[in-house]
């Protein structure tokens, strides 16, 4: 499974190692009492419909890149920083990456999640 930036008739992957969090569990631990993810991660949390969802950095000792999503669509990106970051915005779907990796993805890109399913 690969994570795939799309913009102006680019692609780049994002992300190669990418794990999904799709139980309340899952999603309520996100993140929270890793030491660090590599590179090439991503962790996405889907969710059934656009709404309002809010991320934090509670017990995230890295600082993190965050793309909402809705339909594939970046509806907001935000860097979060170690430990004290808080970030909302509307989506169907959040993209958390180590920090760095979602640099050039903008607003009204399109970011995909390709490739076999997977659950956390």
């Amino acid at each position: 499974m690969r994570l795939v930036h799309r913009h102006g008739g680019r692609e780049r992957v994002l992300a190669t190692r990418v794990e999904t969090a799709d139980s309340v569990l899952a999603k309520a631990r996100g993140l929270m009492f890793r030491r660090s993810v590599l590179d090439d991660y991503a962790l996405v949390f889907r969710f059934d419909a656009p709404t309002t969802r809010s991320l934090h950095m509670v017990f995230v000792p890295f600082s993190i890149d965050a793309l909402w999503l809705i339909e594939g669509e970046v509806t907001r990106k935000r860097r979060l920083r170690a430990w004290t970051g808080l970030g909302w915005g509307t989506a169907d779907a959040i993209v958390e990456l180590p920090a760095g990796a979602a640099d050039g993805v903008e607003e009204g890109d399109v970011v995909r999640l390709e490739g076999a399913r997977e659950s956390g």
